[in-house]
């Protein structure tokens, strides 16, 4: 019978590294506050959540190739909001952010996390940050420890 490999949801004993983009900053601090309370809540310690700023979501990337380097998390949480202007600069930066994390998790071989909001308007990112539809800084948080989790029982 075939093995079925799943990521629990406990993160005692787990490092997190969570990176935020400064820039839009009303957004990614409630991004913040939500990826720390489900840490917390799925039994990650204190100490062992550190947080990085960053000045915006383009420098997001290589923060978190650097703290991949490090070899001393479990997993890295980016955090940051895209909010489209009057021009299409939104669409190069939401692209290159996340085409930039994708390649960091997969070179690093570490669950590196998109929590990066893209929205049209201000009202639409509000939501995505704790009202309506939810806080997507803790949805983000939730998946890394279950990736780390599932990288874990892999070993």
């Amino acid at each position: 019978m075939a093995k079925n490999y799943e990521g629990i949801l406990i993160g005692q004993g787990l490092k997190f590294v969570v990176i935020v983009s400064r820039f839009n900053e009303l957004i990614t601090a409630k991004l913040l506050e939500g990826a720390r309370d489900a840490l917390l809540r799925h039994g990650v310690n204190e100490e062992d959540i550190d947080v990085v700023w960053t000045p915006g979501c383009l420098e997001i990337p290589l923060m978190a190739k650097k703290l991949a380097e490090i070899g001393k998390y479990n997993s890295v949480v980016c955090l940051g909001a895209v909010i489209r202007g009057g021009t299409s600069h939104s669409e190069y930066v939401a692209s290159e952010v996340n085409r930039g994390i994708g390649k960091v998790s997969l070179d690093a071989g570490l669950p590196v996390i998109q929590g990066i909001i893209t929205a049209d308007t201000l009202e639409q990112a509000i939501q995505r940050e704790g009202a309506k539809e939810g806080n997507k800084g803790f949805a983000a948080a939730v998946s890394a420890i279950e990736m780390a989790n599932l990288l874990k029982a892999l070993q």
